[in-house]
């Protein structure tokens, strides 16, 4: 009887391992998905920004900027605490209480998302005159302000599912939600920037077509978010009767009240979007000291055009890479919630460093790709544009891919370990320097948006050092540097070199598109046999990663790993 008592409870822990063993699996299903909705975003907003050109990108940047931030307000903050919440629920296998998180949630949801939808629709004038410095850009911000309200429901639904620790339903529906915005976007911005044309000649002014063109691209938005949303109402009704018989099965005899329920879902979502909103509304901050420094200069008509090339183009390519660190971030603070419920710092401490590694991985090789294929790339996508200022920005703006996903993840960290106020502190003090920089930058250096650019490095730098500190501190965790750091910047370097040689070489007989892609195959072909022969990766991790069984047979085959 002892040994089958002690076989049982083997098999719960095992059950309850699985549940969470797999968040690397999970992460990269959601990275794969951010990669994807970021190609879509990439093939969409080339053929958008050529079209409604620097200064419509300006515009939309600018207003959704603004969107950004109130997101972070209505919803934002949910999926992580409504994931975290009901994580911990079924480790414990309180059903019935997950189902009341849900019901509180939502109930949120609709009190934030409206007053933040208010706040965007009719503090819209005032946003674009008084902060932004762009009086055009009022039309794009009303065309938002309904797609704050649909993202706060969105936003409850997927962190019900990503508790549950699975991110397909996230992953789908943000693809679902990327296509609807990108066929929607184009057909709207290319519909109004005509419109725009003729109100122009009307008025006699040159905005309108670039305005209008920007409210086309935010309708896109919020078409993409109303489709992502049907998904999950779809997901939910086709779910009923599992949620039913796991509630007729709920014996664990412990039910909250609403009060409780709410009261911790605002212990728990207060700290991640305070925190959310100093990290996430730095550029926000960032577009508003722009306007007003240069405004002060007399240099109003490069605010539009230079925070368009910025906020458009610069980040359009930036956010690729880092869509991994912010899809592990998701997938980790689940299971790091499930590890701390039930006191396995062993496995809290192994999801942590895999994590952390597998960011750095991608996140390092994409920095150094970037800065050496600046030029080919931003020619490839944007050959109708004046490419001078984004190639510099690439350039010298590469390290911001590995800075902000090793911020983004290690913000992931600290809150699945529930330590919710130290990802507040530290972004805190990163952005009080973050602005005394910046000023610096634009009112002293005269820098212009390379201030700007400068100063967001340095503040994702400053948060990945305190988080680093903080998750020595709580975790008792030591960050391992050869592996993680070292390796993969070694073969980055070499991986570098030979894109570079490759594309030089092939360019001689090739034009930019074939000579870029050649240049690109033959990076990744360097740098992931680097990394095997250089011990970066070993057996049981390539084991735990999507394809890598693939992966690990075919290196066998090579003889690429270490012993």
């Amino acid at each position: 009887m002892e040994k089958t008592s002690r076989g049982r409870s083997r098999a719960r822990q095992g059950s309850r391992d699985g549940i969470g063993s797999d968040f690397l699996v999970q992460g990269s299903i959601l990275a794969a998905a951010g990669i994807i909705v970021r190609l879509i975003g990439m093939l969409y907003r080339i053929p958008l920004s050529n079209f409604i050109g620097d200064k419509g990108n300006g515009y939309y940047g600018a207003a959704y900027n603004i969107y950004s931030t109130l997101l972070i307000m209505s919803s934002y903050s949910l999926p992580v605490a409504v994931s975290k919440m009901v994580a911990s629920r079924l480790a414990l296998k309180q059903y019935r209480n997950t189902i009341r998180i849900l019901k509180a949630a939502l109930f949120y949801a609709t009190v934030a998302g409206g007053i933040c939808f208010c706040l965007m629709w009719f503090g819209a004038d005032f946003f674009a005159d008084k902060m932004l410095r762009m009086p055009y850009c009022t039309y794009a911000l009303r065309a938002l302000a309904p797609t704050v309200w649909i993202m706060a429901y969105l936003g409850v639904l997927r962190g019900y599912f990503q508790g549950h620790s699975t991110m397909t339903p996230t992953a789908f529906s943000q693809i679902v939600e990327q296509i609807v915005n990108a066929v929607v976007s184009l057909l709207a911005a290319s519909t109004l920037f005509a419109v725009g044309l003729k109100s122009n000649l009307v008025y006699g002014v040159t905005e309108y077509s670039y305005a209008f063109g920007a409210v086309g691209a935010t309708m896109g938005t919020g078409a993409g978010a109303l489709s992502a949303l049907v998904c999950f109402l779809i997901l939910m009704i086709k779910r009923r009767p599992v949620i039913r018989r796991q509630i007729r099965n709920d014996r664990s005899g412990r039910m909250e009240s609403y009060g409780t329920i709410s009261s911790v879902m605002a212990m728990t979502i207060l700290p991640i979007l305070i925190s959310s909103t100093i990290y996430n509304s730095g550029t926000v901050i960032d577009n508003v000291i722009f306007g007003q420094v240069m405004a002060g200069a007399g240099a109003q008509e490069e605010i539009v055009s230079q925070w368009g090339i910025y906020s458009g183009r610069y980040h359009l390519l930036f956010n690729i890479p880092v869509a991994i660190a912010n899809a592990l971030s998701s997938s980790l603070i689940p299971s790091l919630s499930m590890a701390v419920a039930e006191k396995n710092r062993r496995q809290a401490v192994s999801r942590i460093a895999m994590a952390i590694r597998f960011s750095m991985i991608i996140a390092i090789p994409a920095a150094v790709g970037m800065a050496v294929l600046a030029g080919p790339i931003s020619q490839l996508l944007f050959p109708s544009l004046d490419n001078a200022m984004l190639i510099s920005m690439l350039r010298w703006g590469s390290s911001a891919v590995v800075v902000f996903s090793l911020s983004t993840v290690t913000n992931g960290v600290l809150q699945g370990l529930g330590r919710m106020r130290a990802p507040i502190l530290n972004a805190s003090i990163a952005m009080v320097i973050h602005i005394v920089i910046l000023y610096v930058m634009l009112g002293i250096f005269h820098m212009g948006i390379y201030g700007v650019l400068w100063a967001n490095i340095l503040f994702a730098l400053l948060v990945c050092v305190f988080n680093a500190v903080s998750i020595a501190r709580y975790a008792r965790y030591r960050q391992e540097i050869l592996r993680t750091f070292v390796i993969p910047a070694a073969a980055s370097a070499v991986m570098g070199g030979a894109a570079w040689g490759s594309y030089r070489l092939c360019a001689r007989f090739a034009g930019n598109l074939v000579s870029t892609m050649t240049a690109v195959i033959v990076a990744v072909a360097v740098y992931f046999i680097l990394l095997l022969l250089m011990g970066g990766a070993k057996e049981q991790e390539l084991k735990r990663m999507p394809g890598g069984t693939r992966i690990l047979g075919l290196a066998r085959k090579l003889h690429l790993l270490r012993r």
